[in-house]
């Protein structure tokens, strides 16, 4: 995934002026930043489900993207979700689904709604969804929220075995404990991003207005 120059305006304010970011097959990206900051922002467009004001966005192979707000239907059943997104996906089986059920402890709410389900439990099965089609770019906007610990382990567990087929991951994160486990890390600072190398040289550039991106 390639995105170069993106910039995004919320009414009058700009989001994202001119975030560059490239994620080859294979590598693990962090995405750092303020709450309000643009990070989703910047996911939604690398997706394609907002469309950038300015820019280049480049995707290559299909697309998986775990958004921070759940796309369940509360009437339906774990179940029912996996059929109903192996039609929109085509797959001819659930098998890889039926495995990422067990790795992250959701295979005993089969048929349970999701609208009973907890809020860590309903965010298991918001991931799933995002990864059940195999997909060669993964986009997760802090998927593990509300995970209790052994499946937070078992998280960054699949993290490396995907990563490890191939797969390029950018992953938006908040927790500390976190930033070791990426290949790279970048900040995202006043609509524009800069790799963890670059952070102090980030406050300067911002402080002085040159605007140039870094990472």
């Amino acid at each position: 995934m390639i995105l170069r120059g993106v910039r995004k305006a919320r009414g009058r304010r700009l989001v994202l002026r001119g975030a560059s970011l490239t994620v080859p097959s294979g590598m693990l990206v962090g995405v750092v930043g303020e709450n309000g900051g643009g990070k989703s922002t910047l996911l939604r467009i690398a997706c394609g489900q907002l469309a950038p004001d300015g820019g280049e966005v480049r995707r290559t192979g299909a697309v998986g993207y775990c958004p921070q707000r759940l796309v369940l239907d509360d009437a339906l059943t774990v179940e029912q979700h996996l059929r109903y997104f192996q039609v929109a996906y085509q797959l001819p089986d659930l098998r890889w689904s039926e495995e990422l059920l067990e790795i992250l402890a959701l295979a005993g709410f089969r048929g349970e709604r999701a609208g009973v389900l907890s809020g860590g439990t309903r965010q298991k099965l918001n991931l799933v969804l995002a990864l059940m089609h195999d997909p060669d770019l993964l986009l997760l906007d802090e998927p593990y929220q509300g995970f209790d610990w052994e499946t937070y382990q078992r998280f960054w567990e699949l993290t490396v075995r995907l990563r490890e087929r191939g797969r390029a991951i950018v992953m938006v994160s908040h927790l500390a404990l976190d930033i070791g486990r990426f290949d790279e890390v970048h900040y995202l600072r006043e609509g524009l991003l800069y790799d963890s190398s670059g952070v102090a040289e980030a406050a300067a550039t911002v402080a002085n207005g040159r605007g140039v991106v870094g990472g």
